[in-house]
């Protein structure tokens, strides 16, 4: 196992720029996803047969669009949206074009986490609210949201991980992190040991992820602390 390149990419800053290049654009792709995931999945939540304001055209809209996009596999969806990409970012080439990539393959995914997560709140603390006259936009932003907010932020743990995995594929359009470095100076130059010091790097970046969601979730959980 050749290790010269590994000293060769350390000493010239590859990898922590890979590092470096894969958190933001996974942080930035997740912000963005959540701009859009998370209002779509609430109205998917209240337009629903059982929800605060019941609409089924619409419902039932959003639901095809959502499910159409989260059947597409990434890979296709991403060359499919390069001409997106550069309508909104005037390139196709280039971390801009996959953060944008990535928001387009992770904003359905993350409409569906908001939606399951909002469905877990008591019935009855909601028609509790109704009854004493709050409007639609009031239970949405006083009362789901808030009762919803620990499964939000767990919700919010496994799609900024999926997306970061989504970061590490788009290398294959010329987006740059440890995918591309994984995929330029391993695979296309045999040699593992910069492919599996890439993937243990993008492991420790999960494992940090993982650990700090699941702890802030934990402290706005007041039934943990109940």
């Amino acid at each position: 196992m050749n290790t010269e390149w590994l000293i060769k990419l350390w000493d010239n800053g590859v990898l922590q720029l890979g590092v470096w290049e894969t958190i933001y654009m996974t942080l930035l792709a997740a912000l963005f996803s959540y701009l859009i995931g998370l209002p779509l999945g609430l109205l998917l939540r209240v337009t629903d047969a059982d929800g605060i304001h019941p609409i089924k055209w619409l419902n039932s809209a959003l639901g095809v669009i959502v499910n159409f996009l989260r059947s597409m596999p990434f890979l296709i969806l991403m060359i499919a949206m390069l001409p997106v990409a550069k309508f909104i970012v005037g390139t196709s080439l280039g971390n801009k074009a996959v953060i944008v990539t990535l928001v387009i393959a992770a904003a359905p995914y993350v409409a569906r986490m908001v939606e399951s997560s909002a469905k877990e709140v008591d019935a009855g603390v909601i028609e509790a609210a109704q009854s004493m006259g709050a409007s639609t936009f009031q239970i949405v932003w006083k009362v789901l949201i808030p009762e919803a907010k620990p499964a939000l932020i767990v919700g919010a743990v496994i799609s900024t991980v999926t997306i970061l995995g989504y970061s590490a594929m788009a290398a294959t359009i010329g987006g740059g992190g440890l995918g591309q470095i994984a995929i330029v100076y391993g695979h296309q130059r045999s040699n593992p040991a910069v492919i599996w010091v890439c993937v243990v790097l993008i492991a420790i970046i999960v494992q940090i992820i993982q650990v700090v969601g699941m702890r802030i979730a934990h402290r706005v959980d007041r039934r943990a602390r109940s």
